[in-house]
């Protein structure tokens, strides 16, 4: 069994299950404010370590041993101790031990162990994905091409999003709610939402899109892969859509430890109702409506990269075949008027 099959068959809801009860006993054993807000030095994702988010590695990590004496090869990340290699780079493993730290500190219900393992180096590489809600006690999970579930039930046939009359979005999460970028966003976010909530957690804030409960979310910052690599999986299986934002490509944000990007999800109708919303206002003119599906429809995550790199090629060509004629004529016409302007000395905008 090569290095690589040998991870992707390992048990790994097992592993995150096993980790999961450790983590609870942990929490358990650190009840108070004061005995989980120890500091112990900033983790190599930059940010402050609690005594809980060391506690909590270690417990997942002795998982990841024991899969490694088992036969399975894989590179580890984690936002304590970084990248830790167990013999496969081309596996990686994704972790934040305690995604919501400042929730779990403070005793507040929303927080998460949050797993993901990848076949690449970019979120579209991610083929299993796992977070676990220590408030509600939820377990969401999802396979790439296998569906998203949360406890053991598959999430089908997502509903429409809610908008209010006026056409917002009755509800959208947001995350990385530091009060100076709240101010920046909050413009934009009063064009799109009619409540906000911020639930402390990335991973869980996107697993809330998963099921509806709300109708999409955005970070506000930059943020790290180990807060979103599971989630955005689950999101994606659902039926929904999530697009890293600093990327021309929605799911090329790598998998490190750098904050690369924001992060946005949202409903599948949602999105889909507003490019079709700006296709008949801004492209209708020199496109058909039977080339909205073709334009706007998202690319299969089980096409290889040619096929992926064809269906692009395939949208270039309609739009140029579509625009090329609709310019020449405007272009046309643009020249007539001029000449018929400077021969009339007349305004050419008349």
């Amino acid at each position: 069994m090569s290095p690589a099959s040998s991870a992707s068959a390992a048990d790994w809801p097992e592993a995150c299950r096993r980790s999961v009860e450790g983590v609870r006993q942990m929490l358990r054993d650190h009840p108070a404010t004061a005995d989980r807000a120890v500091e112990t030095g900033r983790g190599e994702g930059g940010d402050q370590a609690l005594v809980i988010d060391r506690a909590a590695e270690e417990i997942i990590f002795a998982e990841l041993d024991r899969l490694h004496a088992e036969g399975r090869r894989f590179v580890a990340l984690s936002e304590e101790r970084g990248e830790v290699d167990y013999g496969d780079p081309g596996t990686r493993v994704v972790i934040d031990p305690i995604d919501g730290s400042m929730n779990a500190k403070r005793g507040l219900r929303p927080h998460a162990l949050s797993f993901a393992v990848a076949t690449g180096a970019t979120m579209d590489d991610v083929c299993f994905g796992y977070v676990y809600d220590f408030g509600a006690g939820e377990e969401w999970m999802a396979w790439r091409d296998g569906g998203a579930f949360l406890d053991g039930q598959r999430l089908t046939g997502a509903p429409d999003e809610r908008r209010v009359p006026d056409g917002r979005l009755e509800l959208v999460a947001i995350e990385s709610a530091h009060p100076d970028w709240v101010a920046a966003a909050a413009e934009g976010l009063q064009e799109v939402a009619h409540r906000l909530r911020a639930i402390g957690s990335i991973a869980l804030s996107m697993c809330q899109v998963a099921c509806t409960r709300v109708d999409g979310m955005a970070t506000l910052w930059r943020c790290r892969s180990v807060d979103a690599a599971a989630s955005q999986l689950i999101v994606r299986e659902s039926g929904g859509l999530v697009a890293f934002s600093a990327y021309d490509e929605p799911l090329a944000a790598p998998l490190d430890l750098e904050p690369h990007s924001p992060v946005l999800a949202a409903l599948l109708e949602n999105v889909q109702r507003q490019a079709k919303a700006f296709f008949e206002k801004q492209l209708a003119g020199f496109l058909a409506m039977s080339d909205f599906d073709l334009l706007f429809a998202p690319i299969p995550d089980t096409l290889n990269d040619t096929e992926k790199q064809a269906r692009l090629q395939e949208k270039r060509v309609r739009l140029v075949q579509g625009f090329l004629p609709f310019l020449q004529q405007r272009l046309i016409r643009q020249f007539l008027v001029q000449i018929l302007a400077t021969s009339l000395n007349a305004d050419p905008a008349l």
